[in-house]
Parts: structure tokens; C-alpha cells; sequence
């Protein structure tokens, strides 16, 4: 098992909103960091533990926070994986939200020079990230968990082994299914509470002390209220995250009636150019489907 006193080399590829806390993380644990990320100023933050290009990574674990399985493939071909193999890298972790099948595709590419792929998704948000709080739901084989899992926990406060890879891509579409939902939800509630002329932060306020509080409230209400869609979570992000679910569904023979209609409000987010603003935005689409539907 991985630990600080004699621990190897662990890379962070992608550092935004999500990586760059995740990788301060592990550096305050002890555990021998590198960095890259495609714009070199956000890796230079970092100083002496930036690396210009992913093959000079040397590294025993790499996680990637990139947004999806894809962009870890074009910085990593068959040429870098090769030298990161030969530089002792054993293990490729990814942490964002993507398919299972892709993961199975990344593991028998990878696992062609002897890399165990692990996927482990993270829920919390940047601000999670952020705090070290994150939720990590972990498809992986026993032996590669047990060696990887004290990395994760250096960044994450609940780490909870799914199964196989593939098992926590599966596990966190079912959360993205939840999020999505309860976003759209939020969106309606504090809209329809606008029309009826109620105080946006009293409204607020007394969901937060009932049944409806939830971190979704909490985290996102005030930037409806402000329409303040500065980053957290983009939009372009929660329709990738909710056309896998729904693949997911499809292959698997689940209807995800609420889901769909859900994935059909934020593809129109993206349509309205609202893709990199943060999920929240919703609530312009919200909003103003029911003005039209009230003409």
C-alpha cells in the first residue's frame, strides 16, 4: 500500500477547477507530485513540479482530470504510454465523469504495457475539491484499489470501491442523474417563486431548513438567484455526463423518463451558447419556457 514515508511519484494531468485543488491536495500529503496541464501558465503555479510535455512524466500513479477519456487519449498515445511504462508508471486513474465502456477501451490500450486503469469519478464540485471533501466512486480491480486508494483519499473524504473498472463511471451517472434532476428542480422552484413575488433569499432560506435542502440548494441557489454563472460545474459538461446515462440506459433497459426530459432542458442551455457557463444556467431555459408557455 502507498504511503507518504515511501511513496511514489504521483502526476495530475488537467489542472483545472477540479485538478488543480486535487493535486495541491496530494502535494500537502506528502506524496511526490507532478503536473501538467495544456495551458503551461496554470502549470507553472505549481513551479518546479511542472512538466512541459505528458511523456516527461514521472510518475508511479496518473491520475487524470481532464474532461473525459478522450482528451486523455490524444495527449497519450501508444508512444507515451510506452515511456511512461518504461519510467515506472503502473497505474492511470481517471477522474472525470465518463462511460464504461470507454473505460474498458483505455484499459485494454493501457493494459497492453502492463498500466491498470482505475476510474474513479469525483461528486462535490470544485468546491469539494477545493476542501479535500470530495466523493469518489472507484471501478478497479482489488489489487490496483488497494494501492492507489491512500492517493485518493489524500483529496476525498468518502472513497468507496464500486467494482471492476467500469463500476464507478456507472455509479457516478447514476449521481449525475440525481444532480442534473434536482438542478432543474431548484431552477423551477426558485423561478416559480419569483412570479408568485416571494423574497428569493427567504425562499431559499426556509427549503434549506426542510425537506428540500440538499447540496444542490446550497451550492447552486445563489447563482440562480443572481444569475451569476461564473464556473463551477459548465453546462457542456452535464449534457456529456447525462447523454452517457441515458447510452447507459439504452443498453441497459432503464426508461429514465425525468432524465431525458432533463438532458433535453440542458442541451438547450447549449444551444443558447450558455455551453461553458456553469449548470446552473438552466434556469434561463427554465424561466423562459415557462413565460412562452404562459402566453
Amino acid at each position: 500500500m502507498i504511503r507518504p514515508e515511501n511513496a511514489p511519484g504521483v502526476a495530475v494531468l488537467g489542472l483545472g477547477p477540479m485538478g488543480a485543488p486535487v493535486a495541491r491536495h496530494i502535494a500537502r500529503a506528502g506524496f511526490p507530485l507532478q503536473v501538467w496541464n495544456r495551458t503551461r501558465a496554470t502549470a507553472d503555479e505549481f513551479g518546479h513540479r511542472a512538466v512541459t510535455r505528458p511523456e516527461e512524466l514521472r510518475a508511479h500513479v496518473v491520475l487524470s482530470a481532464l474532461p473525459d477519456i478522450d482528451q486523455l487519449d490524444q495527449i497519450a498515445p501508444e508512444p507515451v504510454v510506452r515511456r511512461w511504462a518504461a519510467q515506472g508508471t503502473t497505474h492511470v486513474v481517471v477522474l472525470s465523469t465518463t462511460s464504461p465502456d470507454k473505460v474498458h477501451g483505455l484499459a485494454d490500450r493501457l493494459g497492453r504495457y502492463g498500466l491498470a486503469v482505475l476510474d474513479a469519478p469525483m461528486s462535490g464540485g470544485d468546491a469539494g475539491a477545493r476542501a479535500g471533501t470530495l466523493s469518489l466512486m472507484v471501478g478497479a480491480g482489488p489489487e490496483a484499489y488497494r494501492t492507489v486508494e491512500p492517493v485518493l483519499r489524500s483529496f476525498a473524504t468518502t472513497v468507496e470501491h464500486m467494482g471492476p473498472p467500469g463500476a464507478g463511471s456507472a455509479a457516478k451517472l447514476c449521481n449525475q442523474v440525481i444532480v442534473a434532476g434536482t438542478l432543474v428542480a431548484v431552477a423551477e422552484a426558485l423561478d416559480l417563486g419569483r412570479r408568485a413575488g416571494l423574497s428569493g433569499g427567504q425562499l431559499v432560506r426556509v427549503l434549506q431548513g426542510g425537506l428540500a435542502a440538499g447540496a444542490v440548494l446550497d451550492a447552486k441557489a445563489a447563482k440562480i438567484l443572481h444569475r451569476d454563472y461564473r464556473l463551477g460545474g459548465s453546462a457542456a459538461n452535464q449534457v456529456k455526463d447525462l447523454r452517457y446515462a441515458t447510452a447507459l440506459a439504452d443498453t441497459l433497459g432503464a426508461g429514465l423518463p425525468q432524465t431525458r426530459r432533463t438532458r433535453a432542458l440542458f442541451e438547450e442551455v447549449l444551444r443558447r451558447g450558455l455551453g461553458d457557463a456553469d449548470h446552473a444556467a438552466v434556469y434561463e431555459v427554465v424561466a423562459a419556457e415557462e413565460a412562452a408557455g404562459n402566453e
